[in-house]
């Protein structure tokens, strides 16, 4: 029975459905947080560490590992988000005592400037041999972050250090190799665990694409993200975006102050999505005509795989890797993420020609069923891993 130790972000989405793929199997899987204080609703049925005391959460079948049985606080949250905040050396000591105590077949850092950068800390202090260590990229971790000076020694060092590589993307590997990875070079594969394409085709909308009058947008604006120039890309297109409606989700305040005066000055409505159940999304791509994503930096975004799954048409920026799932201006846009000419043709274009966007529908969601289906994606992990896992028994055994 493998067992698996990820290091990743415990209150992220994506950890929760790439560790899901794992947890029916009866392999023993762990998690250290490498960042933030929340556990995911739905990660389940693993054991965490990292805790001086049990969160308050009520997921089924997890096992805090040395936590004190007392909840905790938001008061004791707040102090320990401080504490872990500045002092990160007890952190990465605490990573090194637990995968010398439970002795993993696999340490698995998911993404690298929080994941990666902890877990080669750690292995300068782990007193046993250092499991086999998978590295996985997320998003523009490597791909913006290899561009500054103050990371591009310590990303280096993790890919020279790690045993396997899983990358998202053939930009990945590329990316890899010209940072110097040098171990073995897994599978290409989407991060999110696979898409129940199946399922998810209930959740359409009756009728082809070109009936639907819904734009999502994704509404991340801060260093990477560029929800500003969409929604500014929208004003400007008001003229031919009457009877639609705009929904924005993944917000913060800048982009709801911005969303409500584009839809005060043009009399578009606007919709601010909260924070909702996934399944709740996957319906209002099941809507929509037109997805948009719009960022300096990214990987295979996985709205942009959902929005494709369901039929909305995807314009996304040329600096993540979306031109390896959609064709330019045939079953999708790829625009420059501030560059406000491309974005408002690259819309006018998806308004008004139908007979694109409906063509593109069923192309991209073929693509999806293809490539990220559940049934496609998850038989390649499980094997990755039991590859991975008979490596390090027998690299055990010889020592």
């Amino acid at each position: 029975m493998p067992r698996i130790l990820f290091v990743a972000m415990s209150e992220s989405i994506h950890t929760a459905r790439w560790i899901d793929q794992l947890v029916d199997l009866g392999w023993d899987i762990h998690l250290f947080p490498s960042a933030g204080l929340t556990i995911h609703p739905q990660l389940n049925n693993i054991t965490i560490h990292g805790y001086d005391i049990k969160p308050s959460v009520l997921n089924k079948g997890l096992i805090f590992d040395g936590a004190s049985t007392s909840t905790l606080s938001w008061r004791l949250r707040r102090l320990i988000k401080r504490r872990i905040a500045c002092c990160e050396f007890s952190r990465v000591h605490q990573l090194a005592q637990t995968i010398d105590r439970i002795r993993p077949d696999i340490v698995h850092s998911l993404e690298m400037q929080h994941a990666g950068y902890l877990t080669m800390e750690a292995r300068k202090c782990v007193t046993k041999p250092f499991p086999n260590w998978i590295y996985t990229p997320w998003g523009s971790d490597i791909f913006l972050f290899g561009q500054l000076a103050a990371h591009r020694d310590m990303i280096q060092s993790v890919l020279a250090a790690c045993d396997f590589y899983g990358p998202k993307s053939n930009r990945d590997i590329r990316l890899g190799r010209a940072y110097g990875f040098k171990g073995e070079m897994l599978p290409v594969l989407p991060g999110n665990g696979g898409l129940d394409t199946g399922r998810l085709k209930q959740f359409w909308q009756p009728g082809p694409t070109s009936g639907r009058s819904l734009i999502m947008v994704r509404g991340y604006q801060g260093s990477m993200g560029r929800a500003l120039v969409a929604l500014r890309a929208i004003e400007l297109c008001a003229d031919f975006l009457k009877g639609y409606q705009i929904a924005v989700y993944s917000t913060g305040e800048e982009v709801r102050i911005k969303a409500e005066l584009v839809s005060k000055n043009t009399e578009i409505p606007i919709h601010i999505i909260p924070a909702v159940q996934h399944e709740e999304m996957l319906k209002l791509y099941g809507r929509a005509r037109i997805s948009m994503g719009l960022s300096i930096s990214d990987g295979v975004p996985n709205s942009m795989l959902e929005a494709m799954a369901m039929g909305a048409f995807p314009i996304e920026s040329n600096t993540s890797c979306a031109d390896e799932w959609i064709v330019d201006g045939k079953t999708g846009f790829i625009v420059p993420p501030e560059d406000y000419e491309p974005i408002i043709e690259s819309i006018r274009r998806a308004v008004k020609d139908d007979s694109l966007v409906d063509k593109a529908s069923q192309i991209n969601a073929q693509v999806v069923h293809e490539r990220a289906d559940v049934s496609v994606i998850k038989p390649q992990v499980l094997s990755m891993y039991s590859h991975i896992a008979l490596v390090s028994r027998t690299r055990r055994g010889a020592l």
